[in-house]
């Protein structure tokens, strides 16, 4: 009889613990979770890649309404993003004139498409923005600002000066070639089968990184090889981004970069930024974006925070473009990226230095660097 009194106070008070424990961690993350969305609402927050599709673009179908997309305006309201960078995307195709000028043709339908997106179709929710200062601007007058990229800049051919036509229609960051490679660089495809078409840069492809440090458009080395991105960070004259990349140390993809060329970005100042893209993330399990989610992204995010320093890492997604994670499967998502950095311990200026300020403070100091050549 004293043995079951015994053991009944043992379990009411073990219950009890339990109960204690429960709510003091519902507490814990009910705290956590609450700071986590004041930070995200009080911080920019920019993804430097999100693809496009014409048929997203059209006056019956488009942005304005919850397209199947991972990007429309119904999703980043939702999800809290300030900054989507729609990129002007144009696979590889032959190197000669008649390809050079259907490629152009691709890029240019793009960059009107997403001028219909901002003048047209966004009923005055969104702005394009080309500088640091105009996204300031536009997110304090409650509105989304529009940033511009192109993805490989196959569509210039061999004329240098389409690059400042890009300009002029609001790009502010390009690769200079994507899976395969072209007149200007070599591709992190060449590492599959070790053939090369330049060993690098061409001499066409030296010219446009100096035309883009004129111009103060930032170069993003996300696709090309190795010994091409090597060959810019030595050219180039300003600093670059990796508009869509995660760390080579942990999934060893040719698309990440590794711990020289990581190296080599902290030194010319330019910013890695991290991309929710499965297959870049976490090898054993590549091709299952289920299996992979944002605390995978936050560990990429992590390891180069410890081996560059915070000021050299950010964040996109590649969304529409194959980007997409457990918990960050489309914009509406955005703030369980910021909710899984607070849970790590990141602070709120670290937080914001991540998401948006770090690939401005790169972006002014192109502009300001231009002004200088």
């Amino acid at each position: 009889m004293n043995m079951n009194v015994g053991n009944n106070k043992f379990l009411f008070f073990l219950s009890i613990s339990l109960v204690v424990g429960i709510c003091f961690w519902l507490f814990k993350n009910y705290e956590m979770y609450d700071k986590a969305l004041k930070i995200h609402e009080e911080v920019i927050t920019i993804d430097t890649h999100c693809d496009i599709d014409l048929k997203n673009f059209t006056d019956d179908n488009n942005y304005s309404s919850n397209t199947d997309s991972q990007v429309n305006i119904p999703k980043i309201n939702k999800g809290g993003l300030d900054v989507p960078w729609l990129v002007v995307y144009t696979a590889q195709d032959s190197l000669n004139e008649n390809s050079y000028r259907k490629a152009y043709k691709n890029a240019i339908d793009k960059f009107d498409a997403i001028h219909r997106l901002i003048y047209k179709y966004s009923n005055g929710q969104l702005e394009l923005a080309t500088s640091s200062s105009e996204i300031f601007n536009i997110i304090k007058s409650d509105k989304k600002a529009i940033m511009i990229g192109v993805e490989n800049a196959y569509p210039i051919g061999e004329n240098i000066e389409i690059i400042e036509e890009f300009y002029e229609r609001g790009a502010r960051y390009m690769s200079l070639s994507h899976n395969g490679h072209n007149q200007l660089s070599d591709s992190n495809t060449g590492e599959y089968d070790g053939s090369y078409l330049h060993d690098g840069l061409s001499e066409l492809g030296e010219k446009a990184i100096i035309k883009m440090n004129e111009l103060g458009m930032m170069i993003d080395i996300s696709h090309p090889s190795k010994e091409s991105i090597r060959q810019t960070l030595q050219l180039s004259k300003a600093p670059i981004i990796a508009s869509h990349s995660s760390a080579r140390y942990l999934c060893d993809h040719a698309r990440n970069i590794d711990n020289e060329l990581l190296d080599m970005i902290k030194l010319n100042g330019g910013v890695v930024q991290t991309v929710a893209f499965a297959r870049y993330l976490k090898e054993e399990d590549k091709y299952d974006p289920k299996k992979v989610s944002v605390k995978h992204l936050v560990d990429h995010i992590d390891y180069m925070v410890s081996y560059m320093g915070i000021d050299h890492v950010g964040i996109s997604s590649d969304f529409d473009g194959g980007g997409g994670i457990k918990n960050w499967m489309d914009a509406s998502e955005t703030f369980n990226v910021t909710y899984e950095l607070v849970k790590r311990g990141y602070s709120k200026e670290e937080i914001d230095k991540l998401w948006g300020l770090n690939l401005l403070r790169v972006l002014d100091e192109v502009e300001k660097i231009s002004k200088s050549l």
